[in-house]
Parts: C-alpha cells; structure tokens; sequence
C-alpha cells in the first residue's frame, strides 16, 4: 500500500541534507581561502587534491560566475554595510546564500536561510546569525518573489 502523498515542495531526503550541509561548508571554506589568497575560485578547486563533491562545484562555481550580480543584490539589501566592511565570512555566506536563492529554486528558501544562519553563529561573530538572516530574507522577498524572472 503506498504512503501517504505529500503536497507542496518536495523535501530532501535526511541523507541529502545532511550532505548539502557538508557541501556548503565546504564550499564556504573554499571560498573563504580564495578571498585571502586573493585568486579565483577556480584556482583553488584545481589546486585541490581530491575534487570535491557536485554541490560543492556548484556553489563555488555559481558564486565565481555570478559574483557581480550577486554582491549587487548585498549592496541592495545589506543596508548600512559596505561590502568590504562586512565580516569575511559572513561576506561569504550571504554570496553562497544569495546564489542559491537566485540560481537554484530547487533548493527551498528555508533551507537556504537556516544553512547559512547555522554556518554563521559556528564560524562567525555573535550578531552573524541575525545579520546574515536578516540580508537573505530580504533577498528572498525579492528574489523568491512569483513572477517573471529578475
């Protein structure tokens, strides 16, 4: 007899979560190097001894191909914080955070937020949780918003 059948968005397998938590931690520590040895993502994914898994590729890569868009939707909505102010690491998350909610719709908004908030209260300051919250919100109001694409 088959189960009970679920409306609304389908959700992710316990397994494939906990594994795209892996790969955006890993993709964050990956762009986070890139930023301090001031090179390209792409250096650094080839310079790595064991490629890293798909989703990780992928953040890292959308983020590099996308970054000028991306830190336009920062400035927009990081109100009151230049980019170049902000803290690395939650630079980072808000651009691995805001490319998701951008490029990948089939990643629920929620997921996206609460990755993000979870990686900035374990690797960054005390008000990080709040701060990175509050800017992808903002960006998924928008972003997520029905209607022709932005």
């Amino acid at each position: 007899m088959p189960g009970p059948s679920l409306s609304g968005p389908e959700i992710p397998a316990p397994a494939t979560v906990g594994i795209r938590r892996q790969a955006r931690e890993r993709a964050l520590t990956l762009l986070y190097e890139a930023e301090a040895k001031g090179v390209g993502p792409e250096v650094v994914l080839a310079g790595l001894p064991v490629a890293p898994d798909g989703f990780t590729v992928d953040l890292v890569a959308g983020v590099a191909a996308n970054g000028d868009q991306i830190d336009g939707w920062l400035r927009r909505f990081a109100r009151d914080w230049a980019l170049e102010r902000m803290p690395a690491i939650d630079r980072t998350l808000l651009r691995i955070g805001v490319f998701e909610l951008v490029h990948r719709p089939d990643v629920p908004t929620a997921v996206v937020i609460s990755e993000a908030v979870d990686l900035a209260h374990r690797y960054s300051t005390d008000d990080s949780g709040r701060f990175v919250n509050g800017v992808l919100a903002a960006v998924a109001a928008e972003a997520r918003r029905p209607g022709p694409a932005r």
